[in-house]
């Protein structure tokens, strides 16, 4: 119940004949109970919201005698917590939306045939934004260059673009924002995407959060996603840094699982397990231990603060081993 008259699921639920179920703090043991003893069908959060159900502990946790369907967005969830809910009993649906397109935008409807797949490639499934909602009339993927069609293979990258008549007809009072806001008729969301053959989108990262070290382009999303599939972290985040020799660099941020670990080891062991399952330039260079990272009261990260952190932490690095001979060259 927040934000782009987030009440209207409230209300819905109340004219269905349904019953809302609140909750005051957005703890693993109000959840769990208030789930079993109201025997609760449906719920929408945060990704983040993910995190705190899973990390609760044993006395906390009740066992769901039904399924719970989950409406998520705020923020694209890692295919790994998606998987991982599904399998404490809570089936998950993912959409897009921002308070410019009057809430939700997209959603990644289910089709049946991906039920013959592997769990992990239905997870990857569940993790895109998907298909315009009705109020939209149409979505793509441009370069904004050009304004033409990024190619529909899932691989190139362009800006997520919506119009229709639940688009906004500006923001007040605020001439210069609107006309930066809108191109050719298209409302630009400021999300960087690919979009599939079968016309299901995907979120690579926000136009502001892509780090641009030595010339690559690296989502943070991306680096974020190999974060949360290791063993010891619970929660990630990844932003820029600043870097004397490629102008940035990832740092992620990282709550562990067991948070008596030897910080030094742990940041050593991430950023190795980063290298093996990344290209070396998307490896974060820096690891930075949180009991908690900042959010929103919806539960949104705040990576403001975050990129801010950052940029006070020293920027003194040692070439990297893995540069290739011609950096090392330049740098005589």
């Amino acid at each position: 119940m927040f934000h782009c008259n987030g009440w209207t699921f409230t209300w819905g639920v109340a004219a269905r004949g349904g019953t809302n179920v609140c909750i005051r703090n957005t703890t693993a043991v109000d959840m769990y109970m208030s789930i079993a003893e109201h025997k609760v069908t449906h719920m929408c959060c945060a990704p983040i919201v993910f995190s705190i159900l899973l990390d609760s502990k044993p006395l906390e946790r009740r066992k769901l005698t039904t399924q719970v369907e989950v409406l998520t967005g705020g923020a694209p969830p890692p295919a790994v917590l998606l998987e991982k809910m599904e399998k404490i009993g809570f089936h998950v649906t993912h959409s897009y939306g921002l308070t410019e397109a009057t809430g939700p935008a997209l959603v990644c409807e289910w089709r049946a045939k991906w039920n013959q797949l592997p769990h992990d490639e239905q997870a990857k499934l569940k993790a895109r934004q998907g298909l315009s909602l009705l109020a939209l009339a149409d979505l793509d993927v441009k370069n904004l260059k050009t304004m033409a069609s990024v190619p529909r293979d899932g691989q190139a990258i362009g800006e997520i673009v919506l119009r229709g008549s639940s688009i906004m007809k500006g923001y007040l009072k605020d001439q210069e924002n609107t006309q930066k806001a809108f191109k050719d008729g298209w409302f630009l969301t400021g999300d960087m995407g690919v979009i599939y053959p079968d016309g299901y989108l995907e979120i690579k990262d926000r136009s502001k959060d892509v780090i641009i070290s030595g010339g690559e382009n690296i989502s943070s999303l991306e680096v974020e996603a190999v974060l949360y599939k290791h063993p010891n972290v619970l929660e990630a985040a990844v932003v820029a840094m600043p870097h004397e020799l490629y102008g940035e660099t990832p740092c992620a941020f990282v709550v562990l699982e067991i948070d008596e670990m030897d910080e030094k080891a742990a940041e050593t062991e991430i950023i190795s397990y980063c290298r093996k399952n990344l290209p070396s330039f998307m490896a974060p260079k820096k690891v930075v231990f949180f009991k908690e990272l900042p959010k929103t009261s919806t539960g949104k990260l705040q990576k403001v603060q975050l990129r801010a952190f950052a940029k006070t932490i020293p920027t003194k690095f040692n070439l990297d081993e893995n540069c290739n001979s011609t950096q090392v060259q330049a740098q005589g």
